[in-house]
């Protein structure tokens, strides 16, 4: 009796130890979390300059030249090229549920549209790389996502890197990026967003105003300013992603540790009865001691 206490005791030690983990790892989470959705507003801030710049570097170009420069499927070396690369942010780290399972399902969806030059998945974080090897979906470019939030204009910088060398040598012109956003009560919210084709029509020529003095020839600076801005839209992404993937993690966290309150819960009421158990027996003991004494 007494070993079978020891073991129950042992158990309920373990699981108080597994209980300070769980919270633990809520707690930083939950910090990650808020750190990235504190970041978001900065960064929209900055898509908004660079939107601005957008348009007015639009009012030099006739608008021909804004339909060419925004398609890069439009002439070109990528001309009749109509490859879709579709951008996957998912977990770095496991204990988030079925984060990642939900946002490779929304990118499935994203990637049936396919196109002529088929689709490339360009695939963010080690979890969801791991489940699309298991699923046998292919995948034509990955990298680890961020272990903070201030990582992510580095992680941005390395996939528009990635986009534009297959973008100028034609084998894509259509660019998505599918992820997770922060704010669900229960389950994991995914959105879609398209990057490229430019969509010109988001950024009327600006009309008012004293016209910028450029330095570079319209259609030049246009393009730099659409490879920033999808820049700026692809750190959002990022962004918006990390703080999903905690939020995520915070629930089953939350989910975990009432598994845990209630397996203690059963744990010390077995061990409270194992204990009463031995005292009945020691009482007994004692009491047929006495007897033979007598």
């Amino acid at each position: 009796m007494t070993e079978r206490l020891s073991d129950v005791e042992a158990r309920i030690g373990t699981v108080n130890q597994l209980s300070a983990v769980i919270a633990a790892m809520r707690g930083i989470a939950a910090a990650r979390a808020r750190e990235a959705r504190g970041r978001v507003d900065g960064i929209r801030a900055y898509a908004g300059m660079i939107a601005h710049a957008v348009s007015q570097a639009l009012a030099f170009l006739p608008e021909v030249e804004r339909r060419h420069i925004a398609d890069p499927g439009d002439g070109g070396g990528a001309r009749g090229v109509r490859g879709h690369a579709v951008i996957v942010l998912t977990a770095e780290q496991g204990f988030a549920g079925t984060f990642s399972e939900r946002v490779l399902e929304a990118a499935d969806a994203v990637a049936v549209e396919g196109g002529e030059g088929g689709v490339e998945r360009f695939l963010i974080g080690d979890r969801g790389l791991s489940l699309a090897e298991e699923r046998g979906s292919p995948v034509a470019w990955s990298a680890p996502m961020v272990a903070h939030a201030a990582q992510a204009p580095v992680l941005a910088g390395r996939i528009v890197d990635a986009l534009y060398d297959r973008i100028e040598a034609g084998r894509i012109a259509r660019v998505t990026v599918v992820h997770a956003v922060p704010g669900g009560a229960a389950a994991v919210e995914t959105t879609a967003r398209r990057l490229v084709p430019f969509d010109v029509a988001r950024f009327p020529p600006a009309t008012d105003g004293i016209p910028p003095v450029l330095t570079l020839p319209p259609a030049d600076l246009l393009a730099r300013l659409i490879e920033e801005y999808v820049f700026a839209e692809l750190c959002e992404a990022v962004t918006l992603s990390f703080a999903a993937e905690n939020e995520a993690r915070m629930r089953a966290m939350t989910a975990a540790k009432t598994n845990v309150e209630a397996t203690l819960g059963t744990l010390v009421a077995r061990s409270r009865q194992l204990r009463q158990e031995e005292i009945t027996n020691e009482i007994v003991e004692l009491a047929a001691s006495s007897s033979t004494i007598a």
